[in-house]
C-alpha cells in the first residue's frame, strides 16, 4: 500500500471517527480535502498538504478550536480526474456541510470545478495547484470565493522569464503539457514573454504518457532555441531531461517548480536532474518553525521536497481560522470570504506571517517576492545564488 493511500484512509478514518464523536455536542466544524492522494505525478504534494492541514487543525483545536468549536477534515482523493475532483466538490459541500474546501492537487481540477464554491458560496482555498485563472472570478465584479496561497504559476513565469532576460536568452522556445495546468502555463509564457520582447521561435506539446520527446526536441533545435521553458508534471519532465541526453541538445532550462518533486529525480536521475531552474517558495526548513513542523511530518512525507505542500496546507487553515474568527461565524460563507478580504490582524503561519494577503480584487497570498530560484544539486535541492538571479530587481519581474 502507497503512502499516499495510507494518508487517505488515515485521515478520512480519522475525520469521520472524530465527527461521529462529537458531533452530537454540535461543536464540529468540518473542513474537506479534495485532490489527488494517489494518481498522478503530484500525488505526493496532495498527501503533504493533508499532513500540513491535519497539523493545523491539530494546533487549532489544542488551544480550544475556532470559536469554541473544534476542526475536523473530510479527505477525498480525486485520482487526478476531473468529473471524480467534481463529485467530490458536491459531496463535500452538499452532504458532508464543510465550510471550506482545501486542494485540489492539479489545475485543471481547480479549473473543472471552481464555479460550484462561487455558486455555493463556500470557501476554496488553494494551497497546490497553481494554475493562474483558478482564482479569477467568475465574472466582472463578482463576488468570488476563490483564495490561494501557494507559488501561481503566472508568478513562477514572471520569475523565470526575468532570469531567462537577464542571462541574454535571445531564442526561447515553449514545450508544455497537453492538460490544463500545461496549456494554462503556455498563456502564461507567451503572455509574459511578448513583455520582454522574446523572440519565441518554438512551441510544442506533449502528453503526460509520453516517453519520448525528441522529435519535439529536434524543433527546437532546429529552431536555434538558446532557452527552453518546460511546463509540465514531475515524471513528463524527467522524460523531457532524458529526450535531451538522446539527442545530445541542452539549451538553458528554465520550468515549472514541478520539477521539485521526486517523480521528476526519479525519472531523470541525480545528473540530469540539475539541468532546470525553477521556483519554489523554500529550499529547506529554516526557521524555528519550519523546522519544527518538519520534525513532526518527516516520517510521513514521500520525499523531503514535498515539505512545502506541508507548510502552505497549514497556512491555509491558519488563514481560514483567522477569518471565521474575524467574521464571528464557522458557518457562514459570505462572511467568511469577506473576512479573508480584510483581514485586520496579521496571521503568524509557518512560510512567513501573512498581512492583508488578500483584497476584494487580490486573491494570490504569495507573489514571486515569496520565492526563491532552485535546482537539484548532488540529489539535494538548493538555492540558485549565481550572478544573474543576484542581479535581478523588482523593475525586472514583468506583469
Amino acid at each position: 500500500m502507497t503512502i499516499a493511500s495510507n494518508v487517505c484512509r488515515l485521515f478520512a478514518g480519522a475525520a469521520f471517527a472524530a465527527a461521529g464523536a462529537v458531533a452530537l455536542a454540535q461543536d464540529v466544524v468540518k473542513l474537506g480535502f479534495n485532490g489527488d492522494l494517489s494518481a498522478s505525478p503530484s500525488a505526493q504534494s496532495g498527501t503533504a498538504g493533508v499532513l500540513g492541514i491535519q497539523a493545523a487543525i491539530d494546533d487549532i483545536n489544542a488551544g480550544g478550536g475556532v470559536l469554541g468549536r473544534k476542526l475536523v477534515l473530510v479527505v477525498r482523493d480525486d485520482l487526478s480526474q476531473p468529473p471524480k475532483s467534481i463529485q467530490n466538490m458536491n459531496e463535500l459541500i452538499d452532504n458532508e456541510k464543510v465550510v471550506a474546501v482545501l486542494g485540489p492537487t492539479n489545475s485543471g481540477n481547480a479549473l473543472a470545478w471552481r464555479h460550484i464554491p462561487n455558486q455555493k458560496k463556500v470557501v476554496s482555498m488553494q494551497m497546490i495547484a497553481t494554475g493562474t485563472d483558478i482564482t479569477k472570478p467568475m465574472g466582472p465584479d463578482a463576488d468570488n470565493y476563490v483564495f490561494r496561497i501557494t507559488l501561481t504559476d503566472r508568478e513562477q513565469v514572471v520569475g523565470v522569464m526575468a532570469y531567462a532576460k537577464a542571462a541574454g536568452a535571445k531564442k526561447i522556445g515553449f514545450l508544455v503539457e497537453t492538460t490544463g495546468y500545461g496549456q494554462g502555463g503556455l498563456k502564461d509564457l507567451q503572455e509574459i514573454g511578448k513583455l520582454h520582447g522574446f523572440d519565441v521561435v518554438a512551441v510544442e506539446r506533449m502528453a503526460v504518457t509520453d516517453t519520448d520527446v525528441t522529435s519535439q526536441l529536434n524543433k527546437m533545435k532546429a529552431a536555434g532555441v538558446d532557452t527552453l521553458f518546460v511546463w509540465a508534471q514531475g515524471t513528463p519532465m524527467g522524460q523531457v531531461i532524458r529526450s535531451m541526453e538522446k539527442i545530445g541538445y541542452f539549451p538553458r532550462l528554465l520550468s515549472s517548480l514541478a520539477a521539485d518533486n521526486i517523480t521528476f529525480y526519479d525519472a531523470a536521475g541525480k545528473t540530469l536532474a540539475e539541468k532546470p531552474i525553477f521556483m519554489r517558495t523554500m529550499v529547506e526548513p529554516a526557521t524555528p518553525a519550519q523546522k519544527a513542523l518538519f520534525e513532526r511530518v518527516k516520517g510521513k512525507l514521500a520525499a523531503p521536497s514535498a515539505f512545502p505542500f506541508v507548510v502552505l496546507g497549514y497556512d491555509g487553515v491558519q488563514v481560514l481560522a483567522a477569518a471565521m474568527r474575524q467574521a464571528g461565524t464557522t458557518t457562514d460563507g459570505v462572511k467568511i470570504r469577506e473576512a479573508l478580504e480584510s483581514l485586520k490582524e496579521p496571521v503568524v503561519g509557518v512560510m512567513k506571517t501573512y498581512q492583508q494577503p488578500f483584497t476584494r480584487e487580490g486573491h494570490e497570498g504569495l507573489l514571486a517576492k515569496d520565492l526563491v530560484f532552485v535546482r537539484w544539486a548532488d540529489g539535494k535541492l538548493v538555492r540558485v545564488n549565481d550572478s544573474v538571479a543576484a542581479s535581478l530587481t523588482p523593475a525586472d519581474f514583468k506583469r
